[in-house]
């Protein structure tokens, strides 16, 4: 149905009227990515959340269930929550948002009700780990910025336990940038389950009539000689480094501009060593990290600003300061060299020539050319900061950076941030000074020009930033490169990259092409999108603009970003109902006979709801802070389960992960008052890395014998578990003192000490000591010491188990038995023999504790 002769739209029982707009390549997308777990690359501003939309659309229609859109930022999570609520027919109150902001004992609430969820990642990471939602339900997952797919990013774990806790996946994947080269493409599909790849480019003819030329200038610059004088004496210090590290056997190269590849292969000939317990790696590393803050400072002073660099040596300063400072950080500042730098940095009073450079860019786009809006992007939130103060002077400006506050710099809320992108959307000022923030999806209007305060060495971020202009109209894009720097290597890096990556994305768009091909057409006929009037098809798809996408979310064709979708188990579009003349239209399409079956058992089309929870330089989100201990909604009702509670503090690390995705335990989290993970009703873990443990002997807020000695009032066996290598090496501490602090912990405070190799040995201990609780004593978890309020049942039970160190399921036994505390206080002896589970030593014991004179 078209609500104007010149523009057609999507007709379907979930999709707002006249408000999706038809286009043909939207359409093909949305058909492959409805029929299995499908990467879907297309350009920045061409809509790949409205093709995500389609695929959720069809799939909650035929097979039910809920849908989960995952997005890397809070602002993107609410702005695909408001294109979802205008595009969909779905109550409002279904589609609900999950960030940190949201207290986890709600959004295991919410989840039950909701049928489309919209959130960060971390939060849903977290909701897993803590046994609080399911993805049974979950017929449709999408991953937006998939690209982000790779190592301990939260999208690899989600995914993990998506394909093996649904009952119908399907997974859908969104970006414009998946990778840099054909490796690291099919890491993000492995890692998310994908088997097919649809890709189209600017190069499409579906696709070319919505895209204009975008021209990217670079623009050379050369520094002064104050400023080369400053990284001169940076990079002698780095030359007598690399020297000492050429004597440890581990690098030939000695020169300053050694390559960050072979900087990391040092590193790893360094472990080696450290591993082998050789005293020149633990040296060596030391070194090395010398090396690698160094490198920091030449970088900052060469491509962003002395004042960059400034506020950077302050920080090291600071870091040196502090108690329990690294050995390389104390050298560092203590070094003649680079003090002299510092010297110069604090006494250089001239402006950086990029400086300069962006204030000329910016008066003749926004004064000669009568442009409107400029995006400045730059890698420091130091040098975003200095640049915005900059251009106050002469333009009407505002920052953008991360949530995360930083020493020095307070970060953005999340209604900061949205509050900035709408009076910048609204012309209420002209300049936005962003770092990686913006970078990615968000529905940044239209602007003028971008300009790269520095290259970007990686070709995803570098298509990211460049698909902020050129979306509507021809846009301009400039990159600043300071001549015979890192800007050099990072500029033929990066068109190397993004050559790679276009050659990897058509090789993938061909094999796509040649797997299309073999599947049955009717799955791939475009259409099942089409509604009412399929015979038109033809002509709709080709008409040009997107202004119902662009009215709702006010100057994106975008709209939002990408969103995935769950597997059709082998249904096709020829199960459908057909139009007159033979061709499926998506608004015809019925139930699967799979939901018609469970409709005939009486369940709801739907299926059964399950329970479900900022990085600060991408604006990532773990959960706030939560005092009430959060109940396993999603939890087993098996009594003979193994369970672990975990410390929310404790998500930092890999464990927590590594042991929910073990069958034969949960694990639940909660704000553990004392100790970061509990066992059983006895046994609690205060868990330390070297470095933790290093830290708590030389200062913090918490000394470790605080944090033992709470631990051992609250639990009968306490332990301190210390993980990873180093213990005498990596700090400026005597020996003897690690020495007499393990002594008091193990002798003064009667705590076991145990050591780990690394996060994985870790995990397997604390598996292994819990089931041996659990499983071989028959002992319950029980958390002591919470902050949180218990129940009353909780509280008898609590004062009762404390008995003898009798636990809560005798505890329970009696209270059921008596009554009341004080009845089981009060019982005699052989009262006591008559509950089960209670024998004569035990029944003597209790007696002894309740009865005996306190001296």
């Amino acid at each position: 149905m078209s609500a104007s002769e010149d523009v057609a739209y999507v007709d379907h029982p979930l999709l707002a009227p006249s408000f999706i707009e038809r286009r043909l390549y939207q359409i093909r997308l949305a058909g492959t990515a409805r029929d299995g777990h499908t990467l879907v690359c297309l350009p920045t501003g061409l809509g790949k959340t409205t093709v995500s939309l389609l695929v959720t659309a069809q799939r909650l229609h035929d097979v039910g269930g809920k849908s989960l859109f995952l997005a890397p930022t809070k602002p993107l999570v609410q702005q695909h929550a408001d294109f979802y609520r205008e595009a969909l027919t779905v109550p409002d109150d279904e589609i609900v948002v999950f960030t940190g902001d949201v207290r986890p004992d709600d959004r295991a609430e919410l989840w039950q009700e909701a049928q489309i969820v919209i959130a960060t990642p971390q939060v849903i990471e977290n909701d897993l780990i803590g046994n609080r939602i399911s993805l049974r339900d979950v017929t449709h997952l999408t991953f937006d910025e998939c690209h982000r797919a790779s190592g301990d990013y939260a999208y690899v774990y989600i995914a993990e336990r998506y394909h093996a806790d649904a009952e119908n996946p399907l997974v859908t994947g969104m970006s414009a940038s998946p990778g840099g080269d054909e490796e690291a493409i099919l890491e993000v599909c492995e890692n998310l389950g994908i088997v097919d790849v649809e890709v189209m480019t600017e190069e499409d003819a579906d696709v070319s009539e919505y895209t204009h030329d975008t021209d990217v200038e670079w623009n050379r610059i050369q520094l002064p000689d104050e400023i080369l004088e400053i990284r001169d004496a940076l990079n002698e210090v780095i030359t007598d480094r690399l020297e000492k590290l050429k004597q440890l056997g581990v690098t030939k190269s000695t020169k300053p501009d050694i390559s960050q590849k072979k900087l990391n292969r040092m590193r790893a000939e360094l472990q080696r060593l450290m591993n082998a317990d050789k005293s020149e790696g633990y040296k060596g590393m030391s070194t090395h990290a010398e090396v690698m803050k160094l490198r920091r400072a030449v970088e900052l002073v060469e491509t962003q600003s002395v004042e960059s660099v400034r506020r950077y040596f302050e920080r090291q300063r600071n870091a040196a300061r502090s108690s329990g400072a690294s050995k390389a950080s104390q050298r560092l500042v203590a070094e003649p060299k680079v003090r002299e730098a510092m010297r110069k940095a604090e006494s250089f009073d001239g402006l950086h020539p990029k400086f300069r450079k962006t204030r000329i860019l910016l008066a003749e786009t926004l004064g000669i050319q009568n442009g409107e809006r400029v995006i400045v992007f730059t890698e420091s939130r130091d040098t975003a900061e200095a640049l915005t103060e900059f251009l106050s002077e002469s333009f009407s400006v505002r920052r953008f950076v991360g949530q995360g506050d930083r020493e020095g710099s307070d970060g953005m809320t999340q209604n900061e941030q949205q509050e900035t992108l709408d009076k910048f959307r609204n012309g209420e000022f002209e300049v936005l000074v962003s770092t990686s923030v913006a970078e990615e999806g968000l529905d940044v209007p239209e602007v003028d020009l971008v300009l790269f305060f520095e290259p970007v060495p990686t070709a995803i971020r570098s298509i990211q930033r460049k698909g902020r202009t050129g979306r509507q109209a021809d846009g301009r894009v400039v990159v600043l490169l300071a001549e015979d720097t890192r800007d050099e290597a990072y500029f033929w890096i990066s068109r190397r990259r993004e050559k790679t990556m276009q050659n990897e994305l058509r090789d993938l768009k061909g094999a796509a092409d040649d797997l299309e091909a073999e599947l049955d057409p009717s799955q791939r006929d475009l259409s099942a999108f089409a509604g009412d009037d399929a015979s038109s098809a033809g002509s709709a798809g080709s008409s040009t603009g997107n202004e119902g996408v662009d009215a709702a979310s006010e100057g994106d064709a975008n709209g939002a970003s990408a969103t995935a979708s769950s597997a059709s188990n082998g249904r096709t579009a020829t199960a459908a109902a057909t139009d007159s003349d033979g061709q499926s239209g998506l608004a015809d399409f019925g139930p699967s006979d799979e939901a018609l079956a469970r409709a005939d058992d009486g369940d709801d089309s739907h299926g059964e709801d399950a329970d479900p929870g900022d990085d600060p330089a991408s604006d990532a989100e773990g959960d706030e802070v939560d005092d009430s201990a959060t109940v396993a909604a999603a939890g087993t009702d098996d009594e003979d389960t193994v369970e672990i509670v975990v410390d929310q503090r404790e998500l930092d690390s890999n464990i927590a992960r590594t042991l929910s995705k073990r069958e034969d335990l949960t694990t639940r989290l909660e704000t553990l008052a004392v100790g970061d993970y509990v066992l059983s009703d006895r046994v609690a873990v205060e868990r330390k890395s070297v470095s933790d443990f290093l830290d708590t002997l030389t200062g913090g807020d918490r000394s470790i014998f605080e944090q033992i000695a709470d631990l051992t009032r609250h639990y009968a066996r306490p332990l301190l578990v210390i993980e990873g290598r180093g213990l005498y090496e990596e700090r400026n501490i005597h020996p003897g003192a690690i020495r007499g602090a393990l002594s008091s912990v193990a002798v003064d405070f009667d705590v076991s000490v145990l050591f780990t190799e690394d996060e994985d040995d870790t995990a397997e201990l604390l598996a292994t000591i819990a089931t041996r609780e659990q499983t071989d004593r028959e002992r319950t978890v029980s958390v002591h010491g919470g902050k949180s309020a218990k129940t009353l049942d909780e509280q008898q039970e609590y004062v009762v188990s404390a008995i003898a160190d009798i636990g809560p399921v005798t505890a329970r036994t009696l209270l059921e038995a008596f009554g009341s505390v004080e009845a089981v206080m009060t019982a005699n002896e052989e009262d006591l023999k008559e509950v089960r589970g209670v024998g004569q030593v035990t029944a003597e014991r209790i007696r002894e504790v309740v009865g005996s004179e306190y001296r």
